[in-house]
């Protein structure tokens, strides 16, 4: 069971979830990092290994607790699938999912199909409506070791979190520095922009949650989220953009949990230090002004 402590003055909350440290990982090189809490990994340690020891890859079923839901062909727990959820066997809240995005081992959001990608955000919003009585639903990608995967092959989780519990997370920023629209989404640089490049996807329609998005808006939010991250992954490899020592394209996105719904992706071009960690205020080194034109400008 999770075990949620609260903080009387300020009503935050921390978790408390040591059986997090258990959890298999693809080793960065250099040695083994006991009792990490982030997930992904160097590619040349995770490639040594191969994907024959890697719970996510076709064939490897019976590595993972049984399946909840599937998109593609073939039984339960057998080859055939093309999107697949289980359960978490290191959670971080008592409801814990991990929805693996592809059979591919290396392809991404920004990299796979665009079918497939439309296929993985239908699969986000069935498991968001099969969870929301529960508590509040949040839906999270952590792509690359510095973002906070644990195991290479991409994935996105689920967790739920009970309704008591006062999430720290912020409301839908104004529209500003708009980078595209299309039909039922719209992509913008907030002047509330707390990292390099960090870019929220939004629907038009004001008062919805995630789980109100139909089967028709789908593809184009699968679109606009694919040709965004592509954009940031161009633009981020510019010679005056801050980046990682190793320059591989690292991000994280969430979708947000509640009313007026959006997905906040923030690309992991810089650290946090000190100064962020003891005061609480961000120190972001691009303009959102100028990101928003830089990946305005920019072919994915």
């Amino acid at each position: 069971m999770a075990k949620y402590v609260p903080d009387v003055k300020t009503q935050r909350w921390v978790i408390i979830a040591p059986q997090r440290t258990a959890r298999p990982a693809d080793v960065p090189l250099g040695g083994t990092t006991p009792g990490r809490t982030d997930d992904a990994v160097h590619p040349e340690a995770h490639d040594a290994v191969g994907a024959k020891g890697c719970p996510f890859c076709p064939g490897n079923e019976s590595l993972t607790p049984p399946e909840v839901y599937r998109i593609g062909s073939g039984e339960k727990d057998k080859s055939g699938w093309q999107v697949r959820v289980v359960p978490n066997k290191f959670p971080i809240t008592d409801v814990h999912e991990v929805i693996i995005h592809s059979p591919s081992d290396t392809d991404d959001v920004e990299k796979l199909p665009i079918e497939q990608v439309t296929k993985i955000l239908t699969c986000y919003r069935d498991r968001y409506r099969a969870h929301e009585a529960d508590g509040q639903v949040l839906i999270f990608c952590n792509h690359g070791f510095h973002a906070g995967a644990s195991l290479k092959h991409p994935h996105s989780q689920l967790v739920v979190v009970p309704k008591q519990i006062n999430l720290d997370a912020l409301s839908r920023e104004p529209i500003a520095s708009v980078v595209e629209e299309n039909t039922f989404f719209i992509t913008y640089c907030p002047e509330f922009s707390q990292w390099p490049l960090e870019v929220w996807i939004a629907p038009k329609e004001e008062g919805t949650k995630f789980g109100d998005v139909t089967d028709g808006e789908i593809p184009d939010l699968a679109g606009v989220l694919q040709k965004t991250l592509q954009k940031i992954e161009v633009v981020s490899g510019e010679p005056d953009m801050p980046h990682m020592q190793d320059r591989t394209f690292v991000y994280n996105y969430y979708i947000y949990h509640g009313t007026n719904w959006y997905i906040r992706i923030i690309p992991r071009l810089v650290h946090r230090a000190g100064f962020e960690l003891g005061t609480g205020l961000n120190v972001n080194v691009v303009d959102p002004v100028e990101a928003a034109e830089k990946l305005k400008n920019k072919s994915s």
